[in-house]
């Protein structure tokens, strides 16, 4: 269960860092006609580290990805191998998610 948590956080890391590398891109490119040489250099390094940023969040992804689907398919062969024990489960979850939200 805490895998699946982690899975999530890391998808949702990923995202996060996605939107961060557009917004650094736009930045970049707004300031493009900006002149000066320590700018020209900044810009120089701030695009090497977006270019890795962007394999490392790729690989990251990719990771994710099959780990995603490999838990889904250990699930599913769960379910099929135990579908009266994943009825109850589901059952028991949903009980306790109903006894939570009418408690408030």
């Amino acid at each position: 269960m805490e895998k699946l948590f982690d899975e999530a956080s890391k998808e949702q890391l990923v995202n996060d860092f996605k939107v961060v590398v557009a917004d650094a891109e736009a930045l970049l490119k707004a300031t493009a006609n900006q002149g000066g040489e320590k700018l020209a250099e900044v810009r120089a390094k701030t695009e090497k580290s977006l270019k890795a940023a962007k394999a490392g969040i790729a690989d990251a992804q990719s990771v994710v990805i099959a780990k995603t689907k490999e838990a889904a398919k250990v699930t599913d062969e769960y379910v099929h191998e135990n579908p009266w024990r994943s009825i109850g489960l589901a059952a028991s979850v949903g009980l306790v998610v109903g006894l939570l939200i009418g408690r408030r």
